[in-house]
């Protein structure tokens, strides 16, 4: 059974592992470190949500929500919400992407955002294939990625 909940300090290392899984299957461009998994979602100042799914005691996804701020790396406007999923290869395509994002959309519709930005790289067709039917849209472009914006 999964469970969905806010990620904690303990859930540091399994969010690394859920990353480099993700690296090692091709489907993210580097792996990442514990110190980097802190600094990008428990940043109190940006992230409105932080939700990780729990199967077992084992976190096997997490969605991060954050408010964009000025000089954000994905070049989103100031104040929108800026996405990210994180899902396990092995538990891939099993419904929590789209569980995850019921939570992260009530976070979005709590913090008042209207747009969020999912910036996906133009090689990552899982990634895509989601956004997508999540109900993402292209809005501009990027480089070496494809900007997708949700409008609520």
């Amino acid at each position: 059974m999964i469970e969905f909940r806010e990620a904690r300090p303990a859930d540091v290392d399994a969010m690394v592992e859920v990353q480099n899984a993700i690296h090692r299957a091709g489907l993210r461009p580097s792996p990442v470190d514990a110190a980097l998994v802190e600094e990008r979602y428990f940043d109190a100042e940006h992230t409105i949500s932080c939700t990780v799914a729990d199967r077992d005691g084992v976190v096997v996804g997490f969605q991060s929500l954050k408010r964009a701020w000025e000089g954000n790396p994905y070049g989103v406007e100031e104040g929108w919400g800026i996405i990210g999923t994180h899902i396990h290869p092995e538990v891939g395509r099993s419904g929590i992407g789209r569980s995850l994002f019921a939570r992260s959309l009530a976070a979005a519709e709590a913090a008042g955002l209207r747009h969020i930005d999912a910036t996906i790289g133009a090689d990552n067709a899982p990634g895509l294939a989601y956004y997508t039917a999540m109900g993402f849209a292209p809005y501009r472009d990027g480089d070496g990625a494809i900007p997708h914006r949700f409008d609520l």
